[in-house]
């Protein structure tokens, strides 16, 4: 799993770039998360619905994946340079 994680880079970030952003003009992700961190997501008159929910976590997800692995092959890097 974890070397799934670390070698996939290429097509999370093809997911990212695409998905991760549609569409395009503003990016969806980017507004989805301006309301989390607004406060109002939360909110009894404005909150988000499960629909919404499912909408970052359909746009977040590439980017998350990314994120691993580019953090899972940074770190293999930096650990196979101190055995050296």
């Amino acid at each position: 799993m974890i070397n799934q994680l670390k070698n996939n880079w290429k097509l999370f970030l093809i997911a990212s770039l695409t998905l991760g952003l549609a569409p395009f003009t503003p990016p969806h992700i980017w507004g989805k998360i301006q309301w989390i961190l607004g406060g109002n997501a939360f909110s009894l008159e404005n909150g988000m619905q499960s629909v919404d929910w499912f909408d970052v976590l359909l746009h977040g997800l590439p980017w998350l994946l990314l994120l691993i692995s580019m953090f899972l092959n940074i770190f293999v890097s930096l650990v196979k340079s101190d055995q050296k």
